[in-house]
């Protein structure tokens, strides 16, 4: 297969039947050196980039479905975390070699991801190279509706959706297995698409949660200029991390990337909504904290003594000791 084959493959398999481009806003897609959209009318752009690499992002055996699954996933956590909605993706797909198979399962995977969120695939590039897949995803919001990192304020309560750690838990049995079960936590995380759009008008500040809980809740309270306290204990928990040890479990939570959920502050009179949202949406939200003053995040257990987990997340470039 030549490249230009590859393409029109790409562009045949990811295309969404039920909706026109003209009803996506594409107004020149696929075949040119650029597409050409139509945002809504009193809509601003939001983008996000992610880049996928074998080994690092993905462990050698996921399949082609899940790694397009994944790459597309990410970046629709990236646009929830700002209550945008979805509508277009470029994207960059770099292959050792030309496999139609491998292709055809990589294109299910993302167009079913794709169609659930209304997403057109607009263009990108392919190219001969180890295994790397990078998506721009965009989409729009309202002027001034976006959500952002800055804004938590003190007494705002501490909320995260769905369940956290489980997917640093998997990575690590797959180091040591080749079965392992809810291997879905790390390879088809769930973007709180619908969820990000909710809170819109109501969240003080939000992120979504890719390089482990701390890590990210540190962005956060940089941004917002404050601290926060988290009780650790009221951590949602993957079932893959029952049975362990507290501290183990703890570590887990505080510091495994690859979970994808949103965390984010709400003004406390805003309280009773988390229940009606959780009710809703069909996703479990969990108050885990509060904003405080002092900046700084501390980790607390039930009976008040603190908590220091190894360390606050994952770094690409960490200086080995």
């Amino acid at each position: 297969m030549k490249e230009f084959q590859l393409i029109e493959q790409i562009q045949r398999e990811t295309s969404i039947a039920s909706s026109s481009d003209s009803d996506q806003g594409v107004r020149l897609g696929i075949g040119d050196d650029a597409a050409v959209l139509e945002l809504p009318a009193g809509q601003h752009l939001v983008a996000a980039t992610d880049t996928l690499n074998v080994g690092i992002h993905f462990p050698i055996d996921t399949s082609p479905y899940d790694i397009a699954y994944k790459c597309l996933a990410v970046n629709l956590s990236d646009l929830a975390a700002m209550g945008a909605t979805p509508r277009w993706a470029l994207l960059s797909l770099s292959l050792p070699q030309v496999d139609s198979v491998w292709l055809k399962s990589f294109t299910a995977g993302f167009k079913i991801l794709a169609q659930a969120h209304g997403v057109t695939l607009v263009g990108g590039d392919t190219t001969s190279g180890p295994l790397s897949v990078s998506l721009t995803a965009m989409g729009f919001v309202g002027p001034g509706k976006q959500l952002t990192r800055g804004g938590a304020n003190p007494g705002d309560l501490l909320v995260v959706s769905g369940t956290i750690g489980g997917a640093a838990r998997v990575l690590e049995l797959l180091q040591k297995e080749t079965s392992v079960p809810n291997r879905q936590l790390l390879d088809r995380p769930q973007p709180r698409v619908r969820l990000g759009q909710a809170l819109v008008g109501y969240a003080s500040a939000c992120i979504d949660v890719s390089d482990g809980l701390l890590a990210d809740l540190g962005h956060v309270l940089k941004a917002s200029g404050c601290g926060a306290r988290l009780e650790i204990e009221k951590l949602p928990q993957a079932t893959v991390l029952e049975g362990l040890e507290d501290s183990q479990k703890w570590n887990y939570q505080l510091s495994g990337g690859d979970d994808y959920e949103l965390l984010f502050t709400v003004p406390r009179h805003h309280k009773a909504l988390i229940a009606s949202w959780s009710q809703q949406l069909g996703v479990s939200l969990s108050i885990i904290g509060e904003i405080e003053k002092d900046e700084g995040a501390r980790c607390l257990r039930a009976n008040g003594t603190s908590y220091h987990a190894q360390y606050a997340g994952f770094e690409h470039f960490r200086q080995k000791a």
